[in-house]
C-alpha cells in the first residue's frame, strides 16, 4: 500500500500572507487543527492551531499578522509513491501526526495523518504506529 492510497486529498492550503485570523476560521470552520502552507503549490512550511495560540497569540501577534511569520518550515514529508509501512514506522518513531504529501517532483499533493489511517487501514501496523504516536 502506498501514502497515496490513504492520504486526504482535498486538504486545506495556507498562504503566507494569510491573516492568523483567516487561517484560525478556517480550521474552526473545517475542524481541524493543522494546514500545510504553500507558496503556489510550493510547500513552504505547516501551521498548527497550537503555532497560533502559543507562538502567535501568547506572544502578542495581532489576529492581522500575516500566518507566514509563525510557521513550522522544513516539515517532514512524505512523498505519494512511498510505502505507507516505511511512513507509518517514521510516523512512530518521530511521533509525528499529520504529514504534507509530496508528488515526484516536490509539488503538495494531500496529507496524510492519524485520522486517515484509523478509518482507511485495518492493518495492525496502524494501530502499533498510533500508539507510538500516542506517547507523546
Amino acid at each position: 500500500m502506498k501514502v497515496r492510497d490513504v492520504m486526504s486529498k482535498d486538504v486545506q492550503v495556507a498562504r503566507p500572507g494569510d491573516s492568523l485570523q483567516e487561517v484560525a476560521a478556517r480550521m474552526a470552520a473545517g475542524d481541524f487543527g493543522f494546514m500545510p502552507v504553500a507558496d503556489g503549490d510550493t510547500l513552504i512550511g505547516t501551521i498548527t492551531d497550537r503555532d497560533i495560540a502559543v507562538r502567535a497569540v501568547a506572544g502578542g501577534a495581532a489576529c492581522s499578522a500575516p500566518v507566514v511569520e509563525y510557521i513550522s518550515r522544513d516539515p517532514h514529508t512524505a512523498r505519494a509513491d512511498d510505502d505507507l509501512k516505511t511512513v507509518l514506522d517514521a510516523m512512530g518513531t518521530k511521533q509525528i501526526r499529520r504529514l504534507p504529501v509530496l508528488d515526484k517532483d516536490g509539488r503538495l499533493v494531500g496529507v496524510v495523518s492519524l485520522g486517515d489511517l484509523s478509518t482507511r487501514v485495518k492493518e495492525k501496523y496502524a494501530g502499533e504506529a498510533l500508539e507510538e504516536i500516542s506517547r507523546a
